[in-house]
């Protein structure tokens, strides 16, 4: 078997808080004498099944309660910076990384202000690293459409400055998707990618409702496709991607184990589809984890991996160029001797 650190990989599904490093989490809450639940210290990482609505809530909690730490810019380059180095350890040669402006608005400025500083975050950490990243402005769908407009328009203006993409976050059992539609077209008029998440805590239907309201060029999670193959089928058909995110899927119960994630089904169908680590913070596995854990649960080869890590790049915001390098070093990968280092 190769190793799968080598192997090169675009990391097109992970959220700005959720990137953090457990360690800094505990290291800034210390810093500032903020008190942390027990599931985020002894017991690391913490059980979050959201497959009913308590549960949701528990995972919302933690999630807010990380938030809460990050209160400088300091922090803010410091989570970029971090959240860089580990995707080039794992194996990473872009990086999409998804942040909602909103949920620091109060505490730096507003969301243009805090935009620009992370947009100047990814601009340093990239330099410093060397991993190429873009930055996609995700909307929250617990909040009113109207501010999902704003961030469209506040993405679109930011499109020189390296976003790429407009999302779409948070529980779909929650909100009317159709009433966001205005804001994808917004979106959608300036060029940026649609990258809304569906079918991940509900079903086929839904995939279908955002597919005709938001347009999606990608979906975030998407695995429950696979309950419908004539809706599989449209999705590959229209080229749309599916951003698969394994240990999140089982850790919020859309599973109840890794061999039960239906990557061999999807990929069997001919979809794209690129591997995301979603919020390593609460699922305790970043980038490598998601390749390790799919090759260990579903036995695939090195072929079948190289394809997935092909998905991820192809389906990438990455300029033309960079795309048809990485995919090249793929097939290096794939021609080497096989060995584990």
């Amino acid at each position: 078997m190769r190793d799968l650190r080598a192997l090169p990989k675009a990391h097109l599904h992970l959220h700005f808080t959720g990137s953090m490093r457990h360690s800094t989490l505990l290291e800034l809450a210390e810093r500032d004498g903020i008190r942390l639940p027990e599931q985020l210290v002894a017991q690391w990482p913490p059980e979050l099944s959201a497959a009913d609505e308590k549960g949701w809530f528990r995972f919302q909690r933690l999630y807010d309660v990380a938030r809460s730490v990050l209160r400088t810019e300091a922090d803010i380059y410091r989570l970029v910076r971090e959240a860089a180095e580990d995707d080039v350890a794992d194996g990473g040669r872009w990086l999409e990384i998804q942040v909602d402006p909103s949920g620091y608005a109060s505490k730096f400025d507003g969301i243009t202000a805090f935009t620009d500083l992370v947009l100047d975050a990814v601009a340093v950490a990239s330099r410093e690293t060397g991993l190429a990243i873009s930055t996609i402005i995700a909307s929250n769908r617990t909040r009113h459409p109207l501010d999902a407009r704003i961030l469209a328009r506040l993405a679109a203006k930011y499109v020189d400055r390296g976003v790429s993409g407009f999302g779409l976050s948070n529980d779909e059992r929650r909100g009317s998707t159709e009433e966001f539609a205005h804001a994808f077209a917004i979106a959608e008029r300036a060029g940026l990618m649609l990258v809304p998440h569906g079918g991940e805590l509900l079903g086929p239907a839904h995939i279908r409702t955002v597919m005709s309201s938001l347009h999606p060029t990608r979906l975030g999670h998407g695995v429950r496709s696979a309950e419908d193959p004539a809706l599989l089928e449209a999705l590959v058909d229209a080229g749309i991607a599916l951003e698969v995110c394994p240990t999140s899927n089982v850790s919020l119960g859309v599973y109840s184990s890794l061999a039960e994630v239906p990557v061999p089904t999807l990929m069997a169908a001919g979809a794209t589809i690129a591997l995301g680590a979603d919020d390593p913070l609460l699922f305790g596995s970043r980038l490598l984890g998601q390749y390790a854990a799919v090759r260990a649960a579903h036995d695939l080869t090195d072929q079948q991996l190289a394809e997935l890590a092909r998905g991820s790049i192809r389906a990438s915001a990455a300029p033309d160029s960079l795309r048809a390098a990485l995919l090249a070093e793929v097939d290096e990968w794939l021609a080497g001797d096989g060995s584990e280092e």
